[in-house]
């Protein structure tokens, strides 16, 4: 037998209500705020990852899904969407729109990581990007919307964690003391870790091994090596979520996996979640554009909601039920049933129609479908005019007319 390969999953019903529900809150919510939806391809050329995400991160170096092409192009199975966003806003000069690109997208991503809880090989994304300010007011507006998401969707008891990570100008200076210090601890971190010491020191700072904790966290803070434009940014991020109510912890170690970000950096994490706790992550990347060549610069800031592990969050669902199951009793009933099975779904209603099922059979899968009325179709119901209408949760029955049943099941 043919299984799914390790690292996928099928998404089945009654589970894939969930994923509808928090998919549509999500869209709801981007609809407010004016975001407007882009797709990209799933395929996209191996550099735009490369020099977008970096080729010290852990998911250019080790998780990627990367083949040639019959031409012989390098082409990887998108690992995150930011990049391609970019590259999107880029190739289709969206920088001569006029205000902020606001952009939202929901699908899969595919990293070969070692699939654990709420982690697969392909997961699913949403996220969002607002392109073309550097404003403090945009970051605020960018982690309430994605706290409105969550709150909306069901998620409690998460909590907001924030960092700046600076920028050209403070950063470089402080890598360099970060590797000063890293230096003489390498040797008690793991293997990836002394390998960044060299490589890409503020990685280490993202490091998830736990043994590896108590010397990270006597690292020196990015907090006390900021300049004098990035910490004023930061400051003014942290007073428009006051003001607007919105609780949050700052993170020193925060700095995020990919090598874009810069300022403000940001992640939500739920204690269900295990020792891998993160639900989302994002930050601003205002030096993403020109580094996949756009000559004109594009600030922006962003964020992806693992939705897999969101809606493992969320809690199950019993599912969409029938609003209404039609019992049809015979072939003469079974063709009215199909009109008004029609009609009823034109007025939005949920309709299951049992074909062929003697009465007893049809009402017992009425009832394990969980609908909420049945509906019993004879030639004497259908001559007078009048259908039998069972209420599945009373237990309630009575004769109703055509209207009467549209009045009753629409409402």
């Amino acid at each position: 037998m043919i299984r799914a390969i390790k690292g996928t999953r099928d998404l089945l019903p009654p589970d894939t209500a969930v994923w509808n529900r928090v998919e549509a809150v999500a869209r709801e919510v981007f609809r407010t705020y004016s975001y407007h939806e882009i797709r990209t391809p799933i395929l996209e050329e191996t550099q735009l990852f490369a020099r977008g995400v970096g080729k010290e991160t852990d998911i250019v170096s080790k998780e990627m899904y990367t083949f040639d092409d019959r031409d012989g192009t390098s082409v990887t199975l998108r690992p995150e969407a930011t990049a391609s966003v970019i590259r999107a806003y880029i190739e289709h000069r969206l920088d001569q729109k006029p205000g902020v690109q606001k952009l939202y997208y929901i699908g899969p991503m595919f990293r070969r990581e070692r699939p654990q809880k709420g982690r697969y090989r392909q997961f699913f994304q949403i996220g969002a990007e607002a392109i073309g300010s550097d404003s403090p007011f945009i970051d605020a507006e960018v982690i309430e919307m994605v706290v409105e998401i969550l709150t909306r969707a069901g998620l409690e008891g998460f909590t907001l964690l924030i960092n700046s990570v600076g920028d050209a100008n403070c950063r470089p200076a402080y890598v360099e003391k970060l590797r000063s210090a890293l230096r003489s601890v390498a040797s008690r971190l793991c293997e990836d870790c002394q390998r960044r010491v060299e490589t890409n020191p503020l990685r280490v700072l993202d490091c998830k091994v736990p043994e590896d904790q108590i010397v990270i966290d006597q690292l020196p803070s990015i907090l006390d090596n900021l300049c004098g434009v990035c910490l004023p940014h930061f400051e003014t991020v942290q007073a428009h979520l006051r003001e607007r109510g919105i609780p949050f912890e700052i993170k020193s170690r925060l700095v995020r996996g990919l090598d874009y970000y810069m300022r403000t950096t940001f992640e939500v994490v739920h204690g269900n979640l295990g020792a891998q706790n993160s639900v989302l992550g994002g930050g601003r990347y205002d030096g993403l554009a020109e580094s996949l060549g756009s000559s004109v610069p594009a600030p922006g800031i962003g964020f992806s909601i693992g939705e897999d592990r969101l809606v493992m969050t969320v809690g199950q669902s019993t599912g969409d039920v029938p609003d209404i199951f039609l019992a049809p009793l015979g072939e003469t009933a079974l063709l009215h049933a199909g009109g008004l099975a029609r009609d009823l779904r034109r007025r939005g209603v949920s309709v299951e129609v049992a074909a062929n099922a003697k009465l007893k059979r049809a009402m017992e899968l009425a009832n394990k479908l969980g609908a909420r009325y049945a509906l019993i179709l004879g030639d004497d119901e259908i001559a007078a005019g009048q259908y039998s209408l069972k209420n599945m949760q009373s237990g309630d029955q009575r004769r109703v007319t055509r209207d009467e049943l549209f009045s009753t099941i629409g409402s």
